[in-house]
């Protein structure tokens, strides 16, 4: 099958890089740095189960999603509507997207701008790029997708080239754990810019106490907009906490250190935007909201006595 991957960092590659090695012709479409060395050397995947070179083609331009039957959409949720447009020049109108990223509402915001199949997938893998053209997968990967025509094809491709794939009318709901889970943990590994392992043997049992006030704050707007999801904090913190690899830094922590805009405000300020519409305080989230904006901006110098 010939599959595209809009937006080549760590889930991107992750998903494509497994696809290429299943044997399906796959095109990573990312960043200059990544593309220059896949382009040298094959893209460097290192997991648990294997380390080694797998050829994929690479390119920056969008021009490169042309002819693919299905798009593997992994761009930053800040850059889904500028990406959309790049891409919808070349996207057959056969052809599938499925939006793997962070946030809810993405799949409705490509569907807005591109009139092919687009489905909603979340995906819960803890995988980051160490270096140029390098992914390492820290663990987990399977992926939830919601029902459609291609769906069922795609479970069947995606899991046999070892991406354990489950179809659910439920994906909202499915997307708004994924959510959850990024807003407890997101902010907090950006701001103290530890991997969860680290931050967990330092801060205690205080861990999952914040944890329980972000996400407490999560549930109600969620129930207060409708979502069909699990209702009790303890069980999802606790999911939560078992979900994250020790040495897992998260997106936005990475994106701080390196100085580049993060997702914040498709996380933490989603659940602020939406509990000030429904009604619903989210004091915790917005602090968080308001700290990572504060520290992903360039820092003046102090002044001298």
């Amino acid at each position: 099958m010939k599959i595209a991957v809009m937006g080549a960092g760590a889930i991107g590659c992750f998903a494509g890089g497994l696809l290429a090695r299943a044997g399906h012709d796959v095109t990573l479409v990312g960043r200059q740095n990544h593309v220059s060395a896949i382009r040298r050397d094959g893209l460097r995947f290192e997991s648990a189960a294997f380390d080694e070179f797998i050829q994929v083609d690479a390119c920056t331009d969008a021009s490169g999603i042309a002819g693919a039957e299905l798009i593997l959409f992994c761009v930053k949720s800040t850059d889904t509507e500028e990406a959309a447009a790049a891409i919808k020049p070349y996207v057959s109108p056969s052809a599938v997207i499925v939006t793997l990223q962070n946030g809810v509402d993405n799949a409705e915001r490509v569907r807005s701008i591109i009139s092919c199949e687009v489905l909603a997938a979340a995906v819960y893998v803890g995988s980051e790029m160490p270096g140029a053209g390098h992914i390492r997968h820290n663990g987990g990967g399977d992926l939830i997708v919601e029902p459609g025509q291609a769906s069922d094809r795609l479970a069947r491709i995606l899991s046999a080239a070892g991406i354990a794939t489950t179809i659910s009318a439920n994906v909202r709901g499915a997307l708004w754990e994924k959510l959850m889970l990024n807003c407890a943990y997101n902010a907090v590994s950006a701001l103290v810019q530890l991997p969860f392992g680290e931050l967990c043997r330092r801060g205690g049992a205080a861990v999952a106490s914040a944890m329980q006030d972000i996400v407490a704050e999560c549930i109600a707007v969620a129930s207060a907009d409708g979502v069909n999801m699990s209702r009790n904090v303890d069980e999802t913190v606790a999911r939560i906490m078992a979900t994250i690899p020790a040495g897992q830094y998260s997106s936005t922590a990475r994106d701080v250190a390196m100085n580049r805009p993060s997702e914040i405000d498709h996380l933490n300020g989603h659940i602020v935007r939406r509990g000030a519409a429904l009604g619903v305080a989210t004091p915790v989230n917005h602090l968080l909201l308001m700290m990572v904006r504060v520290i992903g901006k360039p820092a003046h110098p102090m002044p001298t006595a």
